[in-house]
């Protein structure tokens, strides 16, 4: 056998080889399961005023009695220092732009809450600039063909924010980033009753 042929033999051994490892690593890669949503553990949020998806009761309308509803937290992370939650009106945009209605902002939950109770929220917490004042403003969508959309967003943080009772959801999102540890959606639909058709003159 002649130099050139045994350099070329081993030079295909060295190829196959190569190519055998690595082909079996990616492989294992492929198959090795990565966590969801890119790392970020799901919040478990329920509430019984109403169920996810489902209709919001007028008790909770802005157009009702405007009731904060209630909700309880399951399956944060450990680490857990504060929770905020973020309320809209996803079906609307206001002034041709995609910014939609923002009916309520609210930090500094503390970590261990596993419960916010109707119409009030645990000592600590502060209420931001919503599209009206720093409080809850429930769904106030007008009747139509159709329900409107309202997402309560909740973030699970790893620190407390230091935001002024000011501070609107521009300023939350920006002091969020970060300290997200899991996130979860909890969605209503709702639309106005319409006006009862007017008596006919007698």
């Amino acid at each position: 056998m002649t130099g050139d042929t045994m350099k070329s033999k081993l030079s295909a051994a060295l190829a196959l080889l190569l190519v055998t490892t690595f082909g079996a690593g990616a492989a294992q890669a492929q198959q090795t399961p990565r966590p969801a949503g890119g790392g970020l553990v799901p919040l478990l949020i329920e509430s019984k005023a109403f169920p996810d998806g489902g209709i919001v009761p007028g008790k909770y309308s802005f157009r009702g009695g405007n009731v904060q509803p209630d909700f309880s937290i399951a399956n944060a992370p450990a680490n857990t220092a504060s929770f905020a939650i973020i309320f809209h009106d996803i079906d609307v945009a206001l002034g041709g732009n995609p910014d939609d209605v923002l009916h309520w902002a609210v930090w500094n939950i503390p970590g261990d809450t596993k419960q916010i109770e109707e119409g009030k929220l645990p000592a600590g917490s502060v209420n931001g600039k919503g599209i009206r004042n720093n409080e809850y403003m429930g769904p106030g969508a007008p009747a139509g063909p159709r329900f409107h959309h309202y997402v309560f967003e909740f973030y699970a943080l790893s620190a407390k924010l230091d935001l002024p009772t000011t501070a609107s959801r521009p300023e939350l999102l920006e002091a969020m980033k970060g300290k997200i540890l899991a996130k979860a959606a909890y969605v209503g639909r709702f639309k106005g009753e319409a006006a009862p058709p007017a008596a006919a003159p007698k």
